[in-house]
């Protein structure tokens, strides 16, 4: 079996150039045959006819000297027939000769015209009667020589030799032309197999194996983003369970000792009670995420957007009452098609992220908008902002732009990546404006009526 992709491209471009010179050569015969029948039979019919007038213009022993010194029995092979079995031969026969029978020579003396093409392309002989001054005689004229159609036969069978000859050697070389680019192609993919995303294509060529290359490319790009994202992601989770398991594991050590007075020992166990909740919260996150983007799905109803946003406000009272915060509500009604609980999952992370991060007796405005057919919800605090270089990064898993502060605000960072993992299952957008020391806006935009996510994300 033959496994090269360029062997198999010169082989079927040799089996597809034989066999349709073939075709088109035995087709063009075939359609043309009546034509060059024609076209051999005049030059004969011409030359029999003008051997006809000779001998009835002249005497019989001229006439024969003057047609066995003609120039054309070079070409052609003369015998006149007085009867069957006697005929007298002028100029060479062919090395296959025709052999005539007796019943063609009487069909002929009979007056008829005879035209004989065994092979149906080219005309082999042709007879017709003319009259001397000793009767009726039997002209036969035998075409020989390189200026006939099996010349041109031969001629266009040589021609399509060559042709085949020099158009393989061309297509060798545009073969290896096209084939290049996959060899890179196969080179760059065990790369890839083998862990290497860093793969680059000197492909310069244009259509569908440049568009091919192209997507080749991306997709080792996206590949190692995928990468390195998952090392993040592994790193990221490794840290954010060691943190608490440190702590979780020192605190019982600590409760082992004897002399610790009461007021310890429960501080030791809020402690360690607070860490395992905060294992279970991102355990949590993190299924749900996993969910979001393994298995999506909307529970569609329709929804009034302004009510929900009250009610969460409402639900997340105990955290912002305590820390004196102000909202400053602009919330006219406006209904939508989607899932009621995992918008109410949004604008809950959202709000209480803005809460978090807001100083005390700061103010939140909550605007809420629509357009034909979309509606826009935004969210500003006046908290401690946003690094632009973080900007684009908080949506990411376990990402917090403020390390340093983690411990103080809380959280494992899961949250705005499940606000966006939800909206955009509803096919909406997030954004985000913020600068430092100044407050963070936060505008999602959703369609009025959400679609049913698709089924290949």
């Amino acid at each position: 079996m033959i496994r090269s992709l360029y062997t198999r491209v010169v082989l079927i471009f040799l089996v597809s150039v034989i066999g349709g010179t073939m075709l088109a050569f035995f087709i063009a015969t075939w359609a043309f045959r009546d034509q060059m029948n024609e076209n051999l039979q005049i030059p004969l019919t011409q030359f029999a006819q003008d051997i006809g007038r000779l001998y009835e213009e002249m005497p019989t022993e001229q006439a024969n000297e003057f047609v066995s010194g003609m120039n054309q029995l070079g070409s052609y092979y003369v015998r006149m027939y007085e009867t069957p079995d006697k005929f007298r031969a002028y100029g060479q026969p062919s090395l296959k000769e025709f052999g005539i029978d007796e019943e063609l020579v009487r069909r002929v003396l009979a007056g008829e015209s005879v035209r004989v093409n065994t092979n149906g392309i080219t005309i082999e002989l042709i007879g017709m009667p003319f009259r001397t001054d000793e009767g009726v005689q039997a002209l036969f004229i035998e075409p020989v020589g390189s200026a006939s159609a099996p010349f041109v036969i031969k001629w266009l069978l040589n021609f399509a030799t060559y042709a085949l000859i020099a158009g393989s050697l061309v297509f060798l070389g545009a073969a290896a032309f096209v084939v290049r680019p996959i060899k890179q192609l196969t080179r760059a993919t065990r790369h890839i197999a083998a862990g290497d995303f860093n793969v680059k294509l000197d492909i310069r060529q244009k259509g569908e194996l440049g568009e091919l290359a192209r997507s080749f490319e991306a997709m080792s790009s996206d590949l190692q983003r995928s990468e390195e994202m998952r090392r993040d992601f592994v790193s990221n989770v490794s840290h954010e369970v060691q943190s608490p398991l440190t702590s979780i594991s020192g605190y019982a050590l600590a409760l082992k000792q004897s002399n610790l007075s009461e007021d310890q020992r429960s501080r030791y166990l809020d402690i360690i009670t607070a860490e395992a909740n905060r294992m279970s919260r991102m355990s949590d996150s993190l299924l749900k995420l996993s969910l979001l983007e393994s298995k999506p799905h909307l529970h569609r109803s329709e929804l009034q957007l302004d009510e929900q946003i009250r009610r969460i406000i409402i639900a997340l009272q105990p955290q912002w009452s305590v820390k004196g915060i102000r909202f400053e509500l602009d919330l006219p009604v406006v209904r939508i098609i989607g899932d009621p609980d995992q918008l109410g999952q949004v604008w809950t992370n959202i709000i209480g992220n803005a809460i978090k991060f807001s100083p005390d007796n700061g103010e939140i405005a909550v605007t809420l908008s629509r357009d034909v057919v979309n509606a826009a919800v935004r969210i500003a605090d006046q908290g401690i902002g946003i690094a632009t270089e973080d900007q684009e990064r908080v949506f990411e898993r376990f990402f917090k732009a403020d390390r340093s502060r983690s411990r103080k605000y809380g959280g494992s960072g899961m949250g705005l990546a499940i606000v966006r993992q939800i909206v955009a299952l509803h096919r909406g957008s997030i954004e985000v404006e913020s600068e430092p020391g100044s407050g963070t806006a936060f505008t999602v935009t959703l369609p009025l009526d959400a679609p049913e996510p698709s089924s290949d994300r």
